[in-house]
């Protein structure tokens, strides 16, 4: 895995063949920043990455200059985030353990973008966007961003933007107008 761009651009990040998530591809990352990069200023906003995996969606956006919470209910996923961002020495990220379902609730901070990289078998995937949009996550103007399979279509939702498709990759966008 590797930092696509910003203050730690090619650094990569080794990540065992056993570990217990998927990051994305280097090309989704890339496709899905480039994006990113015309209607945000990274300097400026905060990020809330769900189901934060490996962390490679925090880094590059730490990496580019953003604040960044993440969560993850594994152990193992939290405990190699932690290890990478004092490897990194990356100030601009708070990993917390938990699980997403059960710390909803508690989230009383808005975010810019909040990036959701849910287990592709997960059976309430389908629910995430309407959870994020019912809680008040977003500040005005935000984006929820949900990677998912594809056979998952959220074309309907009243707060869909769009769906960019690299390879097997799927990124919904939401907005918050």
């Amino acid at each position: 895995m590797r930092i696509i761009s910003g203050k730690y651009k090619g650094r990569l990040i080794p990540v065992r063949k056993n570990f217990p998530s998927r990051p994305t591809t280097d090309f989704a990352k890339e496709s899905l920043f480039n994006i990113i990069n015309n209607y945000f200023n990274f300097q400026d906003i905060t990020v809330l990455d769900l189901f934060a995996g490996t962390g490679s969606i925090s880094y590059e956006f730490a990496s580019r200059g953003a604040r960044v919470d993440l969560i993850d209910h594994d152990y193992r996923s939290i405990q190699f985030i932690k290890s990478t961002i004092n490897t990194l020495k990356l100030s601009n990220i708070r990993p917390y353990k938990a699980d997403f379902f059960k710390i909803i609730n508690k989230i009383d901070t808005q975010y810019d973008i909040i990036f959701a990289d849910p287990p592709y078998q997960l059976p309430a995937l389908s629910s995430i966007p309407d959870l994020i949009f019912e809680r008040e996550l977003l500040k005005p103007g935000g984006w929820f961003i949900l990677e998912h399979p594809g056979n998952y279509s959220f074309g309907q939702h009243s707060r869909f933007k769009e769906v960019r498709k690299y390879g097997s990759v799927n990124f919904t966008i939401f907005i918050l107008e």
